[in-house]
Parts: structure tokens; sequence; C-alpha cells
């Protein structure tokens, strides 16, 4: 099959490499020249494990442009552009619509093509998309009375950042949406090979042991895209429930490591986004929270436990000062080393990152901050390289001075380090453990004062 996808971020490249390697012919389409000309080299413009490898196996299947024109070639078109989050809630769908009329405007009036909507949009979008179509296949054609053979359909995207190649080849789920059976069949007939496990799995990401299937949800339109708001909405939730718990642990004596255990063993709740930490961040979950809360005020339905999901986790971010301030007390003149500044391990992704907010506080409160990532210190210099932070070539060197050294992203490089050097070069002798990573008595015994989340 001839496929487009528009865009080329995480979602669109992972998603088109995915397709060109089962032997799909791909074209990915992107307004950025810069970007294109990094992927035509073969390299990646964001970090993400294997993704490289996934590109170069794909080979000559796989390419990459600018001009739509290529639409008009093929028989299916994915959206995979950004959405960024209004004051309000509401979704910006600026760069949807640009992608959307782009592809209206290549298409052939006699053209059956489908349009696969993977962008996060509005719940209820199906038809918005499909007059946008109609708008720019009107304007291409000049003729305000024109018809278009196309159709629309939603596939909403479960990748996580860090385990992207895997989540695409191995998901726990694929969800088509659309109000025609034809669509609906054409795309469980693209899905098959992953439904189905029949393809030969790529040997830098292993097929996981037992897995010889994959469910296939085929809906309407408007569920599938509810599906995939509903699904990050109880992610986002559950993490802001254990960081509540964890606030009461330390409270009354008790260890939230034990209660997640405890209440994880139960079938009904399962131990997954039961890590009590310093909160979620991402692109994805308080976007999504807050789309979907504003959905419900749209048709007069308040959602207040949304609202607090939100609220529990900004003052999570809180923590980390709170803990700084119990033991250092002023913060003025201080020094902070900061272990980890993307929003999660493997990725080098800094949107909404808590470590963004602890910078800001401690830079606030007079603080020297130094920082250290393994991946995203570069991302972080070209997105914030006014602040006044000092940027550390290794974990021993964010520590060198540290009057305390704080954990906020759980890289599995820092669960183990030289905890004897680090004590070494600190100037202080406090560690505030954002993530529950860290082994409090081995930390202790090398003279540290240790501070974790609900321990």
């Amino acid at each position: 099959m001839n496929i487009t996808i528009v865009g080329t971020g995480y979602v669109g490249l992972t998603t088109g490499a995915m397709l060109a390697y089962l032997g799909h012919q791909v074209t990915c389409i992107d307004i950025d020249e810069e970007r294109l000309d990094t992927l035509r080299q073969g390299r990646a413009p964001f970090f993400e494990p294997h993704i490289e490898d996934l590109v170069a196996t794909a080979g000559a299947r796989l390419r990459f442009t600018s001009d739509y024109a290529t639409v008009g070639e093929t028989e299916v078109s994915f959206v995979t552009v950004g959405t960024l989050s209004l004051p309000d809630g509401r979704t910006d769908l600026r760069a949807v619509d640009s992608a959307i009329l782009s592809i209206g405007r290549a298409l052939r009036p006699e053209q059956r093509h489908i349009v696969i909507n993977k962008s996060t949009v509005p719940i209820g979008s199906g038809r918005y998309v499909a007059s946008m179509l109609l708008k720019g296949l009107r304007e291409a054609q000049g003729d305000p009375s024109a018809r278009g053979a196309f159709r629309v359909a939603s596939n909403p995207e479960f990748l996580s950042e860090g385990s992207a190649i895997s989540d695409v080849f191995y998901p726990n789920r694929i969800v088509v949406g659309a109000d025609d059976p034809n669509t609906l069949a054409l795309l469980a007939n693209l899905y098959q090979p992953i439904t189905e496990q029949t393809f030969v799995p790529p040997p830098f990401v292993p097929r996981p042991k037992g897995l010889r299937s994959v469910p296939l949800i085929t809906t309407d339109l408007v569920s599938a895209e509810t599906i995939k708001y509903a699904a990050n909405a109880f992610l986002a939730t559950k993490i802001s429930f254990i960081n509540q718990m964890a606030g009461l642990c330390e409270r009354i004596g008790a260890d939230v490591d034990e209660i997640a255990r405890g209440i994880g063993l139960d079938d009904r709740i399962g131990p997954k986004f039961l890590r009590a930490g310093i909160g979620w961040g991402g692109s994805c979950f308080g976007k999504d929270i807050r789309a979907l809360i504003h959905s419900g005020g749209e048709y007069h339905y308040p959602m207040p436990l949304l609202e607090a999901t939100i609220e529990v986790n900004k003052r999570q971010h809180f923590i980390v000062i709170e803990k700084l301030q119990d033991d250092l007390k002023v913060l003025k003149g201080k020094t902070v080393g900061i272990l980890g500044l993307a929003f999660k391990p493997n990725t080098d992704d800094l949107r909404d990152a808590p470590s963004l907010d602890i910078i800001g506080w401690l830079l606030e409160r007079g603080a020297h901050v130094t920082v250290h990532d393994p991946a995203a210190l570069p991302a972080f210099r070209s997105r914030h390289g006014d602040l006044p932070v000092r940027y550390a070539k290794s974990p021993r060197d964010a520590a060198a001075e540290a009057d305390a050294l704080t954990l906020v992203t759980e890289w599995p490089d820092y669960r183990n380090l030289d905890w004897a050097a680090l004590a070494g070069v600190m100037q202080g002798d406090l560690i505030v453990d954002g993530r529950n990573l860290l082994d409090k008595e081995l930390l202790e015994s090398y003279g540290f004062r240790y501070r974790g989340i609900g321990r």
C-alpha cells in the first residue's frame, strides 16, 4: 500500500518507519526542511531508543518530503502533527488545520482516499476533519460544489516515549474508529501483521515471549477519539492518587511503596502507574485532561475528579522544594544538583517536565542550580539556555560542591552511581529522591541524609 504520513515527530516517524518495515511504501511529509535534511541523513531529530535503527531498516521504502503532491499518489494519509493546549484547555488545532487543508488541496475529486487522524483532537472532530478536507479540495479545484471520494477515520496512538518502537510493534491494543465499514475493513487489513503478529521482529526489538496476537477494537469515530482521552486521564489519575497517598504516608509513618505493592496485587487495580514520586509530565497527560475537562464544560458536565488530578500533580512538583527547605532551611546561596531533566527516562522530551518547575522555584529562592541528564542537556540548553544554571558533564560533576542532590528523572544510570565518590565532592549530605529510585540504606551507609516520597 502507498501511505502518506503528515508529521515526523515521535508518532509520525515511528508509525511511518513501522509501516515501511512491514513492506508498505511510506512518504513522510513535514514543513520543516531542516528536520527533513536530518531525517534524509538517517538521523532522528529527537532521542528515542532504536528509532534510527528502524529508519535504516526501512530503507528505500521510507522517504521524506515537504511536497503534499505525494498525497495524490497514495491510498491512505495519517495525520500525526502535534497539538498544543490553549490557556482555557481547548486544543490548538492550527497545525491540524494546516495539514488537513493541505491534504484536501492535493486530493483529486475522484480519488478514493482515507485520512486517518492520529493527532489528539477534540472529541467529535471527525466531521470537522471531513469539512476541512472538503474545503481544501474545493480551494484547489476552484469549484465550490466539488465533492470528494475521501473517508475519515480515527486511529489514536498509545506510544510511550522511551519505548515507542516496542509499543508500535507490540501494542496492547489497536483502536480504529470510522463510520464506514469499508474503511474499518481496510484498517483491519493494514494492521493485520501487527494484530496477528505474523511479521519477522526487528532484531533490536524482539517480540515479547508468548505474544501471539494483539486485540483490534473497531468502533465509531467519536468513541475512538474518546478512548484516547479516557486512557490518559485514567493513568494520570492513578498516579495522582498514589502521590496523594504518599503525602498521607509521610504523616502517619507508613511506606507508600508497600501501600502500592499491597493494592497493586489486586487484579482490579494492577501495579502499573502506582509509583509515587514528583508527578507526571510530558506532552499528553496534562493537555488531554484539560481538553477532556473543556469538552465536559461544552456539554455542561463538570469533571471535578480530573480537575483534582491536575491540582494534585502540580502540588507534587513542589514537594521537592519543601523537602529541601525542611533540611537546608533558607535556600538562598545554597547549591542544588539536579539529576534528570526529561519528563521520563529514555527520552530528551522536556514538555511539561517537573524539572522545569523545580529549577524555576529554586532560582526564585536564590539557589545555585547545576543540572545533568544523560540525553536532554542539548534540548534544555536550546530551549532554556537563558536560565542561569550550570551544566554538569556527569552526575559527579552535578554533585560537586552541592549542598543537596535531587533526583528528578528515574534514569537507570542514576540507580548505581558511585556514591562514595559523590559523597567526597559534595559540600552537604542531603539526597532528595523524587522518584523513590535509590537505595535508602545504601545511601545512609555513605553518610547521606536520604529523603524520599512517602517513605
